[in-house]
């Protein structure tokens, strides 16, 4: 999964878009002007592809929301322990707009567990309490999948019990396997069990558990999640370009050791040379079974931009959002 610069594309990133090894384009703020001109960047995206591309962005709600002018703004996560009864229907909405301009979909919901420490979680949260979190983000994701849109829970195992951001740097957690088990990996199994589609783990270190950070481990992401916890959907890793990740060495090697530890899209964003670097050089082998995961992924839009603007369910809950958040803005 790879990134663009701007509103429209270069020779450059149409050259990367049809390369064999690019699976998937991720959007951000840096991309996006309205609805209308999103959804005609989208259609350039596919046009170069010549094939299959997923097309995801980052719209949890929040600090966390590219999409804003000419989208409803969605109130942070842990808002909704005031409303519970809000939560489905917000994220049925955010899953609407999105598949409405083409995007297939967002890296949503958070299922970290705030523990009061993490200034980058912190909100994106959706409790303190791991049961609550459970609850509300099982709700928004049951919204998303009503519009028609796979969910991707993150940050696995979970990242709330660190300071540190991992865009920065590495974060430790020093906790032991048990403790992490019986509060963070609640929101993970519950909603595993209710079909979640997609996770991503954390660029987070857990050195009681394993020696590498989650997302470059296989204990992590094949005993824990694929055994332990019955998980079956697709593994996105985090941005590899991220301080969290760089231990780990160069672009490839990041890249190896993700895909080792069983990651089955690779996501390289925000630095140019390292996506090519690591299109040119990682062998992917055909995979049918992440083939199958994958395609799981791509959106299922049911109302166009136009057509759901002039949508009553989308016109009542686009204003009971908008006045909620508005009510905590």
């Amino acid at each position: 999964m790879i990134d663009i610069e701007a509103h429209s594309l270069s020779a450059l990133d149409k050259e990367k878009i049809a390369h064999p090894n690019t699976g998937a384009l991720i959007l951000f703020a840096r991309n996006y002007d309205n609805p209308r001109q999103v959804a005609d960047l989208i259609k350039q995206i596919r046009a170069a592809r010549k094939g299959d591309i997923l097309i995801a962005v980052d719209q949890e709600g929040g600090r966390v929301q590219r999409f804003q002018n000419g989208f409803t703004r969605l109130p942070a996560a842990a808002l909704y322990a005031e409303q519970p009864e809000l939560a489905e229907a917000a994220g049925w909405l955010m899953a609407s707009e999105l598949l409405a301009v083409d995007v297939d979909f967002s890296f949503a919901p958070v299922l970290d567990v705030d523990c009061g420490v993490s200034e980058i979680i912190g909100n994106r949260s959706f409790s303190q309490n791991a049961k609550l979190a459970a609850e509300l983000a099982g709700a928004f994701r049951q919204g998303m999948r009503s519009a028609g849109m796979a969910a991707t829970g993150k940050h696995f195992p979970g990242h709330g019990a660190v300071a540190l951001d991992s865009h920065l740097t590495l974060p430790v957690d020093e906790r032991d396997l048990e403790t992490i088990r019986r509060q963070d990996l609640l929101p993970f199994k519950q909603l595993i069990a209710q079909g979640l589609e997609a996770i991503m783990p954390a660029h987070v270190a857990y050195p009681q558990v394993d020696r590498y950070p989650a997302g470059f481990s296989s204990f992590w992401l094949q005993t824990i999640l694929r055994g332990e916890l019955g998980f079956d959907g697709a593994i996105f890793s985090d941005d590899l370009s991220m301080e969290g990740a760089a231990s780990i060495g160069d672009f490839t090697e990041r890249a190896g050791l993700a895909q080792q530890a069983g990651c089955d899209m690779l996501l390289v964003c925000n630095n140019s040379a390292a996506a090519e670097q690591v299109l040119d050089k990682l062998p992917i082998s055909q995979n049918s079974k992440r083939e199958q995961r994958l395609q799981a992924m791509r959106g299922k839009c049911q109302l166009d931009k136009d057509a759901l603007a002039k949508n009553d369910k989308w016109q009542t809950i686009s204003k009971q959002i908008t006045e909620f958040y508005e009510a905590h803005a």
